[in-house]
This record gives structure tokens, C-alpha cells and sequence, in this order.
């Protein structure tokens, strides 16, 4: 059975992000908000009114990277909310596709603009365009089939045409795109680095994390917990 890791909700908040800055953007996809004082975590949540277990479970799974210790059973006892995960990973598919992209998309067009040849720049651009298309498909699907399809189980009816084991089978990683583009970068682009186009490498590389850590969760905590909701149903 999975063991809780590090923190716990008797744990400040403040002390969770201070000495893990990358679980700002977990604790707003939750929708915490800053301001929490001194409040534990278990507060911070219940504050916000949010399940506990299910921010500590995904805190604790990104910050010790222990996917291989979750089993489909360890859901059994409630570890999970499954409404808290999907409005979690709901309000990471709006951050991805209404924010992290478009920003990206911008900063990177007015780094190349300049010394960059017409032909790369438009090269560049187009991988970028692809790379946004393919992340917006991947997570439209999760929006209007997968999601919904698990809003229905909670509600208690089942789907004899779908099932999890379908959306399992087609979560498809969406890495390749974005190491074309860092390579067409890093290894052919022609014109005098920046200060500019530094920081959008550096961005292009914590995106890629970011969405690699993001269909983690779906994989090995999201699949899981769906797995086991489809078992009680047919109990």
C-alpha cells in the first residue's frame, strides 16, 4: 500500500512551497490561493475547501516521484476524491491551453524576430503551432469524453461502450514535438543568443516538465482511482 510521503496536512503550507517553489502552480491548480498565514495544510484546504488527501496524495507523489508504488487498490479507502482530481486536472488543461501556450507562443516570436532567417523563424513557429495542436487534442478528448464519461460513474451509471481502459490505452505522450522544437533551437538556430530567447528555452524545457509531471498524475494516480470507482460499480 502506498505510504503517505513527507508532508502532512498538520504541516504549514508556507513551508511546503517555500522548500518546493514548483507546488505554487499544483497548489493553484487546486485553487489555493496565497495569503494562508500560518495555516497547516490540512487549514489551507479545508479553507478552500478542498480534499485534503487528494492535494497531499499529488504533492507528495510529484515531489518524491514514487509512481511505482501506487497500486490500483490503494484508492479503496477514499485516499482520493476523484471530483477533487478532475477539478484539479480540469483547472490544468485551462492553465496549459488559456495561459503557459499562448504566453510561450508569444515570447518566443519576438525572440526570433530580428536575427533569425525568415525561413527557421517560420520553421520555428510551425513546431510550436504543432506542439499547441497536439496538447489541445490531447486534452479536448480528456474534457469532453473522458471526463465526463467518470462525472457519470460518480452519478452511478455506467457506459457499456466505454471504459477507462480506452482512454489508458490512447493517452498518448506529447514530448516529441516539443524536443523537435528545443533541438531546431539549440542546434540550428542561426542568429546571436539573447537574453530573450534564454528565457523561452528555459520556459520551452519547464513546460515540457511541467506537462510530463501533468499526464504522470493522470497515468499513475487518475487511472488508477477510475479503475477502481469501474470495480465498485459492478460489485
Amino acid at each position: 500500500m502506498y505510504k503517505k510521503g513527507q508532508y502532512r496536512e498538520t504541516d504549514k503550507m508556507s513551508d511546503l512551497i517555500c522548500e518546493n517553489y514548483a507546488m505554487v502552480v499544483v497548489m493553484c491548480r487546486f485553487g489555493i490561493g496565497l495569503g494562508f498565514g500560518d495555516k497547516s495544510i490540512g487549514e489551507a484546504c479545508r479553507h478552500n475547501e478542498v480534499d485534503t488527501g487528494t492535494f497531499l496524495t499529488v504533492v507528495n507523489f510529484l515531489i518524491e516521484e514514487r509512481k511505482s508504488s501506487y497500486q490500483e487498490g490503494d484508492f479503496a479507502h477514499g485516499s482520493i476524491s476523484v471530483e477533487a482530481l478532475i477539478s484539479y486536472l480540469h483547472k490544468a488543461h485551462d492553465y496549459f491551453l488559456r495561459f503557459r501556450l499562448p504566453l510561450l507562443r508569444a515570447k518566443l516570436l519576438e525572440a526570433i524576430t530580428g536575427d533569425c532567417p525568415e525561413d527557421v523563424a517560420i520553421a520555428i513557429a510551425t513546431f510550436f503551432d504543432e506542439y499547441a495542436e497536439e496538447v489541445n487534442k490531447h486534452m479536448m478528448y480528456e474534457e469532453k469524453t473522458v471526463f465526463p464519461y467518470v462525472r457519470n460513474l460518480l452519478k452511478g451509471k455506467k457506459d457499456a461502450k466505454y471504459n477507462i481502459a480506452i482512454f489508458r490505452k490512447r493517452h498518448d505522450q506529447i514530448e516529441m514535438k516539443i524536443i523537435e522544437l528545443k533541438n531546431l533551437i539549440l542546434k540550428y538556430y542561426p542568429g546571436k543568443g539573447s537574453n530573450l530567447l534564454n528565457s523561452v528555452l528555459f520556459d520551452v524545457f519547464a513546460t515540457e516538465e511541467d506537462l510530463a509531471t501533468h499526464n504522470m498524475i493522470e497515468d499513475h494516480l487518475f487511472t488508477p482511482a477510475i479503475l477502481e470507482l469501474e470495480k465498485t460499480l459492478k460489485q
